[in-house]
C-alpha cells in the first residue's frame, strides 16, 4: 500500500470534477484533458484521496459527505490564502456572479489571468490550471469560488458558501 504524504490542492479539484460528471462514465484521460493535469498526476491524486477516505477503493465514487466535511473544516487550514495585490483576472470567492447578490463586498477577488476582465485582489487558485478548467465547466467554477469564500471569507460568508456546497454536493 502506498503512503500518504498529505493532500494537494488539485486533489480537491479532481474530486469536485468527478462529481460534475454525475453518473456519466468517465476515464482518467477525461479528467486529465479537462483539468490540464497529467494522467499520472490524476492517478496519484486519486490514490491520495482513497487513502484519506474521500473516494472509494475503485477510485470512481467520491464519498460526498467526507469531501464536504474536509472542505468545511479543513480547506482553510490546509490550503490557506491571503489576498494579494491588485491584478486582472477571473472573479472568484465572493466576486463570483453567484455571490454578487448574496455577499456585499467592497473589493473584488480574482484568480490572476491575463485574459481576465475583472480587476481585484489576487487569490491563488487551488491549482494553476483552474483558470482554464473553469472556462469549460460552470459548475466546477462555482464550486471552486465557494471554496475560495471558505479560504478567505468571514464567518457569515463561509456559512453561505458551505450551505450552497451542501445543497449541491449532497444532492
Amino acid at each position: 500500500m502506498k503512503t500518504h504524504n498529505g493532500m494537494r490542492p488539485q486533489d480537491i479539484v479532481i474530486l469536485l470534477k468527478i462529481l460534475t460528471y454525475d453518473k456519466k462514465d468517465w476515464q482518467y484521460r477525461d479528467l486529465a484533458s479537462e483539468l490540464s493535469i497529467s494522467i499520472s498526476e490524476i492517478s496519484e491524486s486519486l490514490n491520495r484521496s482513497h487513502i484519506a477516505g474521500l473516494i472509494d477503493e475503485s477510485r470512481r465514487r467520491v464519498h460526498r459527505q467526507s469531501l464536504l466535511e474536509f472542505i468545511q473544516h479543513g480547506v482553510h487550514y490546509v490550503f490557506p490564502q491571503v489576498p494579494g495585490t491588485l491584478v486582472t483576472g477571473i472573479p472568484t470567492g465572493h466576486s463570483h456572479p453567484f455571490f454578487k447578490n448574496r455577499i456585499n463586498a467592497e473589493l473584488e477577488y480574482v484568480w490572476p489571468y491575463d485574459k481576465g476582465t475583472t480587476r481585484g485582489l489576487s487569490i491563488a487558485p487551488l491549482y494553476s490550471g483552474a483558470t482554464i478548467a473553469v472556462g469549460k465547466d460552470e459548475q466546477l467554477y462555482k464550486w471552486l469560488a465557494c471554496i475560495d469564500v471558505i479560504r478567505v471569507g468571514r464567518v457569515r460568508e463561509k456559512k453561505i458558501a458551505i450551505k450552497e456546497l451542501e445543497k449541491e454536493i449532497m444532492a
